[in-house]
């Protein structure tokens, strides 16, 4: 508890059955799963200005949807699905084949995703706050959790039955006293990254010089060299929904903690200036960048891993690798371990091992469970997994898959009148399946065209 905050003279704002905190792509999947049958009251928060979270703010791909390589599945359905198919309508997603080994990857226009989700939101009856920071967690009974929050108006209280930490830092179980540990304490956390746009790219050019394979030895050779201060000898620059404009994964700021404001401060500065570095490279050295501009940084730095929660049942790499389905699993994973680290005598910048066999694994209850809750669930990166796992499981598909299970199982532990750590496991994967969630690895082989997902995953 901060003791500052003398918690008895904040008022208590509201009441409510299932607390949400954070919207991002999990939260988002959790409030909305939380409410599909408008039994109870769900209220989501928000410390940003719009809903989204990493979905909005840095990145413009959803990736885990699909099985990389030859023959790739489609592995994650539900309420996920409902998302993408909002953005078809509008012709703002596109299907992005497997240019850099995690398998074909969801495009879309962020910007109007975070209309989507205004939307979902808004249609489900949610109750939303917008720029509103948890603050402190107070123990008021067994029975509830109170939450102090702080926005422009002041500070004050929620009450809740049931919390669903999807904060991606697991600020209200830090809060709250439940047990993580803290990337990097053990390895090298993965690297922050500060995403970028550019317009006016002639990418016919671009893919007639060699597209990432003549960039790559380009980054390469300016790294080696010197000739321009690049933090990296690769990375990712890909077509967006929007004509003429790319996206990057090339910053890479290493080193600094994301928990330590202080470094924070430093990593986004950092993160600014590589990517002003990288705008002089591309304009000067890859061919149909000649005029092209940065158009928008990512809101903040993209931070891959911060704190992680000591759950019920902790994801390791021998689980991803095993490619097993364990019978308490509440959604699948097909994604490589991809972990972007700082790279030691010439290996690769960042690490990639495959799932064997089928190439996909089960990933159990107890992973969104923090030991021995009573009341709260986590959903997005700040699950229960270890480094290599975490590195594996932190796509988006799967975050959502995440905050889907923890918001019915919040409901289903309303309706049973059972905490987060003895639910019915077979209860909820029933309620899953009957929305449309995969927890077999289906036997037909995925469309990745660039149209694939209309003419093939579309729910009708």
């Amino acid at each position: 508890m901060i003791e500052f905050i003398n918690h008895h003279q904040v008022p208590l704002r509201s009441e409510t059955d299932i607390l949400v905190i954070g919207a991002g792509s999990a939260g988002c999947l959790a409030a909305l799963a939380a409410r599909q049958s408008w039994k109870y009251e769900v209220m989501l928060v928000e410390r940003y200005g719009f809903p989204g979270g990493t979905s909005t703010q840095m990145l413009d791909t959803f990736y885990g949807f699909f099985t990389p390589g030859e023959a790739p599945k489609k592995i994650v359905a539900g309420l996920a699905d409902t998302i993408v198919n909002e953005l078809d309508q509008t012709g703002d997603i596109f299907l992005r084949p497997n240019t850099y080994g995690a398998g074909t990857g969801v495009n879309y226009n962020p910007e109007r995703l975070k209309y989507v989700w205004d939307r979902k939101i808004s249609e489900a009856g949610v109750r939303f706050l917008l720029h509103t920071t948890l603050v402190d967690v107070v123990k008021e009974g067994a029975e509830k959790q109170t939450c102090v929050f702080w926005n422009k108006s002041g500070f004050f209280k929620i009450r809740a039955k049931r919390v669903i930490d999807a904060s991606g830092d697991a600020d209200f179980c830090h809060l709250g006293g439940f047990s993580y540990e803290i990337a990097g304490e053990s390895e090298p956390a993965q690297s922050m990254t500060t995403t970028f746009r550019m317009s006016n790219v002639n990418l016919d050019k671009f893919r007639q010089a060699g597209s990432k394979n003549m960039m790559n030895e380009k980054m390469k050779a300016a790294f080696e060299t010197g000739s321009y201060a690049l933090p990296r000898k690769e990375g990712s620059a890909h077509e967006m929904c929007q004509k003429g404009c790319i996206s990057t994964v090339a910053v890479k700021v290493g080193d600094l903690n994301a928990l330590n404001v202080e470094e924070l401060t430093l990593a986004e500065i950092e993160g600014r200036r590589q990517a002003f570095v990288f705008e002089d490279f591309f304009r000067k050295e890859v061919p149909g960048y000649e005029e092209s501009k940065i158009i928008g940084l990512s809101h903040q730095i993209g931070v891959r891993e911060t704190r992680r929660v000591y759950g019920e049942y902790r994801l390791n790499k021998d689980d991803c690798l095993s490619g097993s389905i364990p019978p308490d699993s509440i959604f699948l994973c097909g994604a490589p371990i991809e972990d972007h680290r700082k790279a030691k005598n010439g290996e690769n910048e960042t690490f990639w091992q495959y799932i064997p066999d089928n190439g996909v694994y089960g990933v159990p209850y107890g992973t969104i469970v923090p030991k021995g809750s009573e009341l709260a669930w986590v959903a997005g990166r700040c699950f229960s997994a270890t480094h290599d796992a975490h590195a594996s499981c932190r796509s988006m598909a799967q975050t959502m898959s995440m905050g889907q299970a923890a918001g019915l199982a919040a409901t289903l532990s309303l309706d049973e009148d059972m905490s987060a750590h003895t639910l019915d496991v077979s209860k909820l994967q029933s309620k899953l399946q009957q929305t449309g969630v995969l927890l077999e690895v289906p036997p037909i082989l995925a469309d990745t065209s660039r149209n694939g997902w209309r003419n093939n995953f579309r729910k009708q």
